[in-house]
């Protein structure tokens, strides 16, 4: 089987599928979580080398102040607990996104957790926190004006995204059953297979990631090439 250097993922559905079930949207974050854990697994044992998931849009930043202070407490916790793991099975974690944005102790954990796994080359696993993807570009072209270069192409503005040595992903999953990119790696993905799915993220394990890469796996991609 073919498989994918990296894998981005669009985790959408975990509050859907709380309110399914009668449960308060905090719940479906909480088994969204294990959710990560599992696919971060899946992807070891498959040989993915990055990851990367959409963790907390700049969008996100406009819901209720009560489900943002949750998540924020919800990802500090997960940094904090998974962080013997990760390290156990060789994770690199990289942040991409605005992360001044992020309260104190979140970007205490975040930078705690980059440096204690920074040696780790198993698996490269970026979490796109307070990100936007015409955010990053806005912010590269101004990094680009402050250096006030003149001329600028495709290779070298590169160097200016948030982390320039990310490749491309070879593929992107969406959960949930929308089907848009909702301003994600907008840079990144031009020539990135698409995957949507109607199962909800909590429900989205091993099983069903698998048959995303069973389905790559039989595409060919031709890059705007005949073949």
């Amino acid at each position: 089987m073919k498989v994918p250097s990296h894998v981005a993922i669009i985790m959408d559905g975990n509050g859907r599928w709380a309110e399914e079930r009668g449960f308060a949207r905090a719940v479906g974050h909480k088994v969204g979580a294990e959710s990560v854990r599992e696919i971060i697994r899946a992807c070891i044992e498959i040989g993915i080398e990055h990851l990367t998931l959409y963790s907390f849009s700049m969008e996100n930043w406009q819901r209720p102040r009560e489900e943002i202070n949750y998540l924020m407490q919800l990802l500090e916790f997960l940094l904090k607990t998974e962080i013997g793991e990760l390290n156990r099975n060789g994770v690199s974690i990289k942040v991409i996104g605005r992360v001044e944005k992020l309260p104190k102790s979140v970007k205490m954990e975040v930078f705690n957790a980059i440096e204690k796994t920074k040696n780790n080359k198993k698996l490269k696993l970026y979490l796109a926190l307070s990100y936007g993807g015409r955010q990053e570009i806005v912010d590269a072209v101004n990094k680009i004006i402050r250096e006030k270069k003149k001329k600028i192409n495709e290779i070298s503005f590169r160097k200016y995204l948030y982390e320039p040595e990310m490749p491309d992903p070879d593929l992107l999953i969406r959960t949930a059953g929308e089907q848009r990119i909702s301003n994600f790696l907008l840079w990144q993905i031009s020539y990135t297979e698409l995957y949507f799915t109607n199962v909800l993220w909590p429900d989205f394990r091993k099983e069903e990631f698998l048959k995303t890469i069973e389905d790559y796996s039989r595409r060919k991609r031709k890059f705007g090439r005949v073949i």
